[in-house]
């Protein structure tokens, strides 16, 4: 979140895109569900500064998410842990629930503070009814925030795409990994391991 006295990063889709819309940053995002005026089981999150209905999951969109976790457990160094669903504060105006994500410490490093981006070595969006918006706002999303690996689980095409080389305009590179084909996990830069796609599709 910003200190005080200091502006809100501007989010990085344009304004114009959304004539009419008041946007909340994560610090009112944050307070709404404290106040109780979003409730714990209202499945939304902020986006842009825009509240997005979390779509509903399918059982081959549950299946997927429990297999990815226990494959990167598998793989996760010592420092790093394993987050499913669990919210990132990416920007003054963004705070996502990726699916899955690598983020550096144990769990209980953050009872008194949120997950930054900079605490994220890697995020994965399982993606079917959502793909087109993780494909192009979620890429853009990420990769601003600086995180260096982006994955999408494509429940639709049944492949998991790749996205590194982060920049202000999105991901700069995008790498496709089919069925029959190994999947790099890296982590601050070193490969840790490789996860068969057959193991992470359902």
């Amino acid at each position: 979140m910003s200190a005080i006295g200091i502006p809100p990063q501007m989010p990085t889709t344009p304004p114009e895109a959304f004539p009419g819309l008041y946007r909340l940053t994560v610090a009112q995002y944050d307070r709404m569900i404290r106040d109780g005026m979003i409730g714990e089981n209202e499945r939304v999150e902020l986006i842009e500064g825009l509240l997005v209905t979390k779509m509903g999951r399918n059982r081959p969109h549950i299946v997927a998410g429990k297999i990815g976790f226990d494959a990167f457990t598998r793989l996760v160094l010592a420092g790093w842990h394993v987050a499913k669903e669990d919210p990132v504060v990416v920007a003054d105006w963004s705070k996502p629930e990726p699916e899955l994500a690598i983020v550096r410490g144990r769990a209980h490093d953050y009872l008194d503070r949120d997950v930054a981006a900079a605490d994220v070595a890697l995020v994965v969006e399982i993606a079917e009814s959502t793909l087109s918006a993780d494909r192009s706002e979620m890429t853009k999303v990420y990769a601003h925030a600086g995180i260096p690996v982006y994955w999408i689980v494509n429940l639709v095409d049944q492949q998991v795409e790749v996205y590194t080389e982060a920049g202000p305009d999105g991901y700069q590179s995008r790498l496709d990994f089919r069925l029959g084909q190994d999947v790099p996990v890296a982590i601050e830069g070193r490969e840790v391991g490789r996860i068969p796609v057959a193991e992470i599709l359902p």
